[in-house]
């Protein structure tokens, strides 16, 4: 093999590695942000570009929608209340130039935006509203977070608060007051109850009221349900139109005053008539 032949084959071996090397593959969630001798070049769509190495340089750009933790931030609430928050955030690129031209790394920065946002919003808010209304801080942290990312191609889709956590003294004295409200509760129920049960007894003996013969059969069947159990002593009043009339049958009838008329006491007798002194008759004077 003479020189010349080597020669050939070394600038053809040279240049089938410049062109493999030059081949550049994008899938199809991918995008090309590419730029040559430093000048940007049009967005590279998903397929075979071919790039000048050491001309061209290709960032790919996921278009993916990226799953960010958010690590545990010591927040303080408005209510003065140490807590330990951390949250999830749920992001993709919509501008591949943007997220590339505007800043560094979209996805270092959206993390230090989130867990800014994340410390800011928390302490706005009282323990009680970071607790029962996470809803409505998450769409304040969604748009928080997107208003600064959006600057940067970058769309925040979701942001979900995952735990809060709370000092020990602060969950004792909430299950106290948990607990003091469902006695609270349990009270209130049991007045309404009573209420209602006064309600429906005074309907009740309202009812009866308007029907003796109802009443004496209430009476009876009360007396029935105690009878049933053979060690109890029972106390069963009567009513007096039941007995009225035998008390006025035992009654002594009123046939004279006398019999009806208790002793005279001497101090109620009438005093004895005294005889008045004699008179004498008058005599003429001469």
């Amino acid at each position: 093999m003479t020189t010349g032949t080597t020669v050939v084959i070394l600038i053809l071996v040279l240049i089938l590695v410049l062109v493999v090397s030059s081949i550049r593959v994008l899938r199809e969630y991918e995008r090309g942000v590419a730029f040559r001798l430093g000048r940007l070049r049009p967005l590279l769509t998903p397929g075979v570009r071919v790039l000048f190495t050491g001309f061209d340089r290709l960032i790919k750009v996921d278009l993916r929608v990226v799953t960010l933790t958010i690590p545990p931030q010591e927040v303080i609430t408005k209510d003065n209340v140490p807590a330990r928050v951390n949250a999830v955030v749920l992001f993709r690129v919509v501008d591949p130039v943007k997220s590339v031209m505007e800043v560094e790394n979209h996805a270092v920065a959206t993390s230090q935006i989130a867990q800014t946002s994340l410390r800011s919003v928390v302490g706005r808010v009282d323990l009680d509203t970071l607790l029962a209304h996470r809803d409505d801080l998450n769409r304040d942290l969604r748009a928080t977070i997107d208003a600064q990312t959006e600057l940067w191609g970058v769309e925040v889709r979701v942001v979900e608060i995952k735990d809060v956590e709370i000092p020990e003294s602060m969950q004792r004295a909430m299950a106290r007051e948990a607990e003091a409200e469902r006695e609270r509760r349990a009270k209130i129920i049991n007045a309404h109850g009573e209420l209602q049960a006064s309600e429906e007894l005074r309907q009740a003996a309202d009812t009866l009221s308007r029907s003796p013969a109802s009443l004496q059969l209430r009476y009876l069947q009360t007396l029935l349900e105690l009878g049933a159990d053979h060690n109890s002593t029972v106390v069963f009043p009567l009513p007096m139109d039941i007995i009225g009339p035998f008390m006025s049958a035992l009654r002594p009838p009123a046939d004279s005053t006398q019999d009806t008329a208790g002793p005279v006491s001497p101090a109620d007798r009438p005093a004895p008539h005294e005889p008045s002194p004699p008179t004498t008759p008058p005599t003429a004077q001469g």
